[in-house]
């Protein structure tokens, strides 16, 4: 799959009032009939340049991906172009992803300083705790030579770490086992149903599942007298009458989809990069244990993972009415998809896109221009978990990377659903490191 921008590309700007340059409408429809991904249609749509579009119908849609263009959308006009229903709001309901307007801000408010950096450092304990069972794991494979599915060792990692968070508990198999089971179905649901024409699946089982884990997740916060972020929800409940039991459902679903699937798989595809990169690794590595300059490091390693394969790789907007982005015209009513997984892979905003490169996110660095880099979206709606996040993989590599080393038996290709993640099992063999620090957790 050719995802790179070409080497002559259209300018991204015009003069203003210019159309939209759009791919042909044969083109499209040979792309429907083969069936093919969406990430093929949208790569063959950026050649054309950085703001270029295509017809779905009577559908206007506009591709933008050029960082300037990028930065008015998401940063400077988030008034001009707004977000619609979520293409998961039959999981999430009203919860913080999918809320809009001033329902949306009220909920951002209530929920925001327990995600500042120095919110998320109440729950450190928590995590620490959760990365201490990966660890335990990983000593016990690494012993007996056992493979592992590396992915599903980060999935129960990160929903393990949510689910501490939000209820001071350890995952339990229950819950692991019907939550995985719907996030599969949601995984599998389209970036963008338009393109595809399929119908919505009927989610009635999954739902059923997941309002189950819900249920139990409320009422085992309630008997848990540390720090919780469902407590913050069931609080603001005394406060805002909007927090009905229902609304409490929703945004805990929100935390649990948001909070796994984007941690789980950045590091499935930090853990395959370091293993075709490993002098990346060893560069990390070779920071002094549990200083800044490591913290740093391994920073940097999931930054870049993040620009290769960021989680939310398109973000779709609604433009409300009629603008002039980059001098081209915009009509009200244009779909506007910008795609983090494209920007990130253009050369004239990151030379030589496709390598994985970690010193770009050094503290020496120049910072990436605006609307460069965005795998957590720009502006008011950027992703509230960015630093939660952040954490808790900060802490799992600084505990497993100086222990472990991952030899992958597969190479999984990405899929695009509504996350980028790998398109099957990442079974790999852990071996210790013999000159291995002492295991932190």
């Amino acid at each position: 799959m050719d995802t790179a921008a070409p080497d002559t590309a259209p300018p991204d700007t015009a003069a203003p009032g210019t159309a939209v340059p759009e791919l042909d409408p044969a083109a499209v429809a040979r792309w429907r009939e083969s069936g093919g991904e969406l990430v093929d249609l949208l790569t063959a749509v950026r050649r054309l340049g950085g703001v270029s579009g295509f017809r779905l119908g009577d559908r206007r849609v506009v591709l933008v991906t050029a960082p300037e263009a990028v930065h008015h959308v998401l940063a400077l006009h988030p008034d001009r172009y707004v977000k619609r229903s979520h293409r998961l709001k039959a999981v999430l309901g009203d919860g913080m992803i999918a809320a809009s307007g001033e329902r949306w801000r009220t909920q951002r408010r209530v929920m925001q300083a327990q995600f500042t950096g120095q919110g998320v450092r109440r729950y450190d304990g928590l995590m620490r705790d959760a990365v201490a069972e990966i660890a335990a794991r990983w000593t016990g494979a690494a012993r007996t030579g056992e493979p592992r599915d590396v992915a599903a060792d980060m999935r129960h990692f990160s929903l393990d770490v949510i689910w501490r968070s939000m209820t001071g508990r350890p995952l339990d198999p229950t819950t692991h086992r019907e939550f995985l089971a719907a996030g599969r179905m949601v995984a599998a649901l389209p970036a963008f149903a338009p393109a595809t024409g399929e119908a919505p699946p009927d989610l009635t089982a999954e739902l059923a599942q997941i309002d189950a884990v819900a249920a139990r997740a409320i009422a085992a916060a309630r008997e848990w007298p540390g720090p919780s972020l469902l407590h913050v929800l069931l609080a603001a409940a005394e406060e805002h009458p909007e927090y009905t039991e229902r609304l409490i459902r929703d945004e805990l679903v929100t935390l649990l989809a948001a909070g796994y699937e984007t941690t789980a798989t950045t590091l499935s595809w930090l853990f395959l990069l370091l293993h075709e990169n490993p002098a990346e690794r060893d560069r990390a590595l070779a920071t002094p244990p549990g200083s800044a300059e490591r913290g740093t490091a391994i920073r940097a390693l999931i930054s870049e993972t993040l620009r290769l394969y960021p989680a939310a790789w398109i973000m779709p907007r609604h433009a409300e009415r009629e603008d002039v982005l980059a001098g081209y015209r915009v009509e009200a009513g244009t779909t506007i998809l910008t795609s983090p997984y494209l920007t990130h892979r253009d050369d004239t905003a990151w030379p030589d896109p496709e390598r994985f490169r970690p010193d770009r996110f050094a503290a020496t660095a120049p910072r990436p221009a605006p609307g460069a880099y965005y795998p957590f979206g720009l502006g008011p709606r950027t992703c509230l978990g960015v630093q939660f996040g952040l954490r808790e993989m900060t802490l799992l590599l600084e505990t497993l990377l100086p222990a472990f080393t991952v030899v992958p038996h597969t190479t999984p290709a990405p899929t695009f659903g509504v996350t980028v993640r790998p398109d099957g099992p990442l079974t790999a063999t852990i071996t210790p490191v013999r000159t291995a620090e002492p295991l932190d957790g």
